[in-house]
């Protein structure tokens, strides 16, 4: 029966302007997009520029710094993307993003998402509903995103750096427990179709409890690569190790059972690595959530612990260090989930072809 009255009429000329209202379309579509505008934008120009002052190429340095003033706008332009905004919208959501990821201070990336999907929305709305389209869009689109950035987004970036830093030093105050904690949660927020990067970049999880969230990262994309290899072999090790876990998810829904050696795994490395290697993460935030992918990680590590040289934090780079990043990100990830692995496949638990990517 087709929809009557103002409600049906309104819920037609919704669907007719592709806006909708789901947790998929937010908290994972868009949540998502942002992550990959952090991505190309704040992560690869750290990289650039990490590898610039290595090299001792200025050039590189402001390459990155370009990159990563572009972040805003990167992320809302993402954003937009992934909520099919038409052309004139999705241009004006970079000076959206821009606003918000300013106001929004350390959590500007929470506040991008929020207003960015706001200001979405509304551009869609009105977007080809009059004749001066060129005018109304992006008006409607920028005064609504920036204004509504002047009101709440310095409350969202508050609220979300108070959770971020209650997290962190929940981790310095018991290290064992919420480094168990940390390294679980982001790493199976990694193997979910949401962004664990972003989660992260958004919380701002750095220090201690950023060093446990790449252990749990880590242990989920190098853990599942290595448990399946006997299945995908070097293809799925690569596409695993150094892209994402998130492509065993169609199997996990399949057979939950192949998620526990990756996990457990986590739940150890979690700990050894604020406990034992006092493994902190003061690169960039995003660089928590992202594990071994393209090693931003270790990337994201390294550039932490060249800064904590040059402020006087930190006297030098030790051994000590590196070997706790090749162990927590590399080498114990892939033992410990094997080791955990074995009994599931002897009683049954995880069969033949369990874990067998399509690639």
């Amino acid at each position: 029966m087709k929809s009557t009255g103002k409600g049906g009429a309104f819920r037609a000329f919704l669907k007719r302007k592709n806006v909708e209202f789901s947790a998929k379309r937010y908290g994972i579509d868009a949540l998502g997009a942002m992550a990959q505008g952090l991505f190309a934008s704040l992560l690869i120009g750290t990289i650039i520029g990490t590898l610039g002052e290595q090299l001792g190429l200025q050039v590189l340095v402001q390459i990155g710094d370009y990159a990563k003033a572009a972040s805003g706008p990167a992320m809302a332009a993402a954003i937009g993307y992934a909520l099919k905004c038409p052309p004139l919208v999705l241009f004006s959501l970079i000076a959206v993003g821009g606003a918000a990821n300013a106001l929004g201070g350390a959590g500007g990336p929470l506040a991008v998402l929020v207003v960015a999907i706001v200001a979405s929305e509304c551009g869609k709305i009105v977007s080809k509903e009059t004749k001066i389209d060129i005018i109304v869009t992006p008006s409607v689109t920028i005064i609504v995103g920036v204004l509504l950035s002047m009101w709440c987004a310095p409350a969202i970036g508050a609220a979300a750096n108070t959770v971020g830093d209650a997290i962190m030093w929940a981790t310095d105050l018991q290290p064992f427990f919420m480094g168990i904690i940390v390294s679980v949660v982001v790493g199976v927020a990694l193997t979910l179709p949401i962004s664990s990067a972003a989660i992260c970049a958004a919380l701002g999880l750095t220090g201690l409890a950023g060093g446990a969230a790449v252990a749990g990262c880590c242990a989920q994309m190098v853990g599942f690569a290595v448990m399946s290899f006997r299945e995908n072999r070097w293809g799925g090790l690569f596409a695993q190790g150094i892209g994402t876990s998130m492509l065993q998810m169609g199997n996990i829904v399949r057979n939950p059972r192949i998620w526990i050696p990756p996990t457990l795994a986590s739940a150890v490395t979690g700990p050894l690595a604020t406990c034992v290697f006092k493994m902190q993460m003061n690169g960039a935030a995003i660089s928590s959530g992202m594990g071994t992918c393209g090693f931003v990680g270790q990337i994201g590590v390294y550039t932490g612990w060249v800064s904590d040289v040059e402020s006087g934090v930190k006297a030098a780079i030790t051994a000590f260090d590196w070997l706790g990043l090749v162990l927590i990100c590399f080498l114990l990830p892939a033992v410990l989930t094997v080791l955990f692995a074995a009994p599931l496949r002897k009683h049954g638990w995880i069969k033949e072809n369990d874990l067998k990517l399509d690639l």
